[in-house]
């Protein structure tokens, strides 16, 4: 049985999710996670994501902003052991960040599919905006967590199609609103 392809990240009212941590990472509006105010039972999400994962996929800016944070950070000490892979054409292995566990490189979207046609549990995409659309567009992704945060930025990464494409029919698995105006979004892809 293949392997669930799972794409969990933070988006904005208006489908955004550049940059959710702060301007460093690259929008002039970035840092929106982080001025919305903190209800700890909107991130529960996280946690629930945390029982179900086997591995954790980025691409290689994620990879790069997410790996020497991660790394040794006491929240996220239960992402230490688990394999990560790196979608990433440019990548070397000496580019790899030391002392996070078993770390892969794979070069295409073809080598992802192989990776989720093989056995193990779900993986979970992280952020990675352009490899999670490209990974949708070619029908890999089997489900969306969303955490939808109360802001509009008007562009910026996104990481649903943003051009013409085929239809994608969803079904609603979970949902929460939280004080905070934050809504947990969970969304399985109907095949």
């Amino acid at each position: 049985m293949a392997r669930e392809l799972i794409w969990t990240g933070f988006m904005t009212l208006d489908g955004v999710v550049d940059s959710p941590g702060g301007v460093e990472e690259g929008h002039p509006q970035g840092g929106w996670v982080l001025s919305t105010p903190f209800d700890e039972e909107a991130f529960s999400l996280k946690g629930e994501e945390l029982a179900e994962t086997s591995a954790l996929m980025f691409g290689r800016r994620s990879y790069e902003a997410f790996a020497p944070v991660w790394n040794g950070s006491a929240d996220h000490a239960a992402y230490q052991d688990l394999p990560k892979i790196v979608v990433s054409s440019s990548l070397d292995e000496a580019d790899l960040h030391e002392g996070w566990g078993e770390t892969r490189i794979l070069r295409t979207t073809e080598a992802v599919a192989a990776e989720k046609a093989g056995e193990g549990g779900a993986i979970f995409v992280h952020g990675s905006a352009e490899l999670g659309r490209r990974l949708g567009e070619a029908g890999l992704i089997d489900r969306y967590h969303l955490l939808l945060f109360p802001v509009t930025l008007g562009t910026g990464k996104r990481v649903l199609p943003t051009s013409a494409h085929e239809r994608q029919d969803l079904r609603l698995r979970d949902s929460a609103a939280y004080a905070n105006g934050v809504v947990k979004l969970v969304y399985d892809v109907v095949r």
